[in-house]
């Protein structure tokens, strides 16, 4: 299993950026590159405790369904997605929001295992930690700049 956590200091209210975090708009417009789109499931608007969504995109030429969870939910302060349906044997999202010196500090920590045994692991060490934590980078410099610019008015 490979773990990762990625932290993004925002200028912007907790609220804010918990609320960005959690809009399927947002999100899709965050990964517009690899085209991904909500399917099935909640496809706009805030998700919730309990919310399921089925995302589709294309990552290394290929086509991927994945569906998620919102299975722990504590606004403003985190939320978890985990993957019930798709490509991982196991993908835990855990999302932590802390008030800090009139911003927010976004905290993800992300566990995911590949599948196909030991071929998988490879993957992971070689490839996929590196490339998931891209994506996730790439998403809260997405959500730092609309909530920067959403908090200035």
């Amino acid at each position: 299993m490979s773990r990762f956590e990625v932290v993004t200091e925002i200028r912007a209210p907790r609220e804010l950026v918990f609320d960005a975090s959690l809009s399927v708009e947002v999100h899709t417009s965050s990964m517009h590159a690899s085209g991904e789109r909500a399917v099935a499931g909640v496809t706009e608007g805030m998700l919730a405790l309990g919310d399921q969504v089925t995302w589709v995109a294309r990552h290394f030429g290929v086509r991927w369904r994945l569906t998620s969870t919102i299975s722990g939910h504590d606004r403003p302060v985190s939320f978890v997605d985990e993957q019930v349906a798709g490509p991982f044997r196991r993908w835990y999202h855990e999302h932590h929001f802390e008030a800090a010196g009139g911003g927010t500090v976004m905290r993800d920590v992300v566990e995911f295992s590949a599948p196909f045994g030991p071929a998988g692991a490879l993957a992971e060490v070689l490839v996929l930690r590196r490339y998931m934590a891209r994506l996730i980078l790439l998403r809260n410099r997405h959500i730092k700049e609309l909530t920067e610019a959403a908090s200035r008015g």
